[in-house]
């Protein structure tokens, strides 16, 4: 898939720091996610019920790690 065209955006999670940086792209009926730090380095292009999927495990993780005190 070719995208040289997409628009990235850093996620809304990602340390100020600049580590842990996940950009995501919707493209066509996909989302692709890369490393900022990383931009010509290896993607991940999911659809786009893959990546809500996704992003509900990741962030009921996120809720149960403070949920339990980690």
């Amino acid at each position: 898939m070719d995208l040289s065209k997409a628009v990235w955006r850093k996620a809304s999670r990602s340390t100020a720091e600049g580590d842990n940086c996940v950009e995501v792209a919707v493209v066509s009926h996909s989302v692709a996610l890369r490393d900022s730090q990383d931009p010509s380095g290896p993607r991940i292009i999911i659809g786009h019920d893959e990546f809500h999927r996704f992003a509900s495990a990741l962030k009921n993780l996120s809720l149960d790690s403070r949920t339990n005190g980690e």
